[in-house]
């Protein structure tokens, strides 16, 4: 087959990317297109192992509020979203707010996932006030994770504030990190298939950047299972990477696959084996952002617990509420911990800012 490299050529890439040697886009595409995966599986295991403690797995506990299901960014693989002015469109008050972290906060999560939609009527003091409000109904140690640069995106062009701005008042007002949703490919190309109306690949990037020179910390993810090529998986860990090497800020990368939400969505389906690939690929490729995340919500147990033996030092973890994806993961504790233990490892709480616990 065309493009198809020697073993014996990729298995080198893969020596020296377990080493702890820098890969090229170019060695990246040719392992994604051409290495064993299994192979792959074990360099991201050793790197792994020279990154983070190689019998250690970690997981948090968060609650996400979803604040507005009202969107006008109208992504096509999103089947929860009403655009403006739908009927069905709605908008949490901050006594609801409350009431959802008071029932997470007594079963010991102590971190807001806070996300919703590109909302053209919302004012800005409300999100304001609920950092502000959150912080003083639950304590200052209530960590807030929330705004993607989506989001922060549609506000500046509401206010007319710059996202610098925006991201400084949010801090004062007690905003903790920054989620890196939104990003899903970092390909102009397929954003103007999917999503032709979200932030662009440019914007997603100056105000992800933006966050880190102010002192925030956030994750990022991939998500493939459409009409990404080869070439556009690496072009967004390329970005991703060079991003980290001018502004750090990333803690951990958590590869997606999409799920099939809406008619009018093209998804390609994803094997468990180019999943467990990528997923070592972004171990060997990333050799910059410290943790990398099992898919187990997305991906199912079967799959998370082979992920954590091919790079992955943490799992996605215990979510209190979800409503945009199908979720086949971890619900409490207990269960995040027997988990990992009969994956292999011993488990470690965390924090978002990914402290031990």
């Amino acid at each position: 087959m065309a493009g198809i490299l020697e073993p014996e050529k990729t298995d080198i890439i893969l020596e020296k990317a377990a080493a702890g040697e820098r890969i090229t886009p170019g060695e990246a595409l040719d392992v994604y297109r051409s290495a064993d995966f299994l192979k792959v599986m074990a360099a991201a295991r050793a790197a792994r192992g020279k990154i983070n403690d190689p019998v250690v797995a970690t997981y948090t506990l968060f609650r996400i509020v979803n604040y507005t299901n009202v969107c006008s960014a109208a992504c096509s693989f999103c089947g929860f979203h009403c655009p403006p002015g739908d009927p069905a469109g709605r908008v949490l008050t901050i006594e609801e707010i409350f009431e959802k972290m008071q029932a997470a906060v007594a079963a010991g999560a102590r971190q807001l996932f806070f996300q919703g939609g590109v909302n053209p009527d919302i004012p800005f003091d409300y999100y304001i006030d609920v950092l502000r409000g959150v912080k003083k109904e639950f304590g200052e140690d209530i960590h807030i994770r929330a705004f993607s640069p989506g989001e922060i995106h549609g506000m500046e062009l509401r206010t007319g504030k710059p996202a610098r701005e925006i991201i400084r008042e949010f801090k004062a007002a007690g905003m903790d990190s920054i989620p890196g949703a939104g990003a899903e490919i970092l390909s102009g190309r397929v954003r103007g298939i999917l999503s032709p109306e979200k932030i662009s690949v440019t914007d997603w990037v100056r105000i992800m950047e933006t966050c880190f020179e102010e002192g925030l910390s956030a994750s990022a993810n991939i998500v493939i299972g459409s009409v990404e090529t080869a070439e556009e998986i690496i072009e967004h860990l390329r970005i991703v990477r060079e991003l980290q090497d001018r502004a750090g800020g990333f803690l951990a990368f958590i590869p997606w696959t999409f799920q099939k939400q809406t008619s009018k969505f093209p998804i390609r389906p994803v094997s468990p084996r180019e999943y467990l690939k990528l997923l070592g690929l972004c171990r060997l490729f990333l050799d910059n952002i410290p943790h990398i995340e099992a898919s187990v919500l997305g991906m199912g147990r079967e799959v998370g617990e082979l992920a954590l033996h091919a790079g992955a030092d943490d799992i996605s973890s215990v979510v209190f509420e979800e409503n945009v994806l199908t979720s086949y993961g971890i619900g409490t504790e207990a269960d995040a911990r027997d988990f990992i233990r009969s994956s292999g490892f011993i488990p470690q709480r965390r924090d978002l800012l990914y402290r031990a616990m």
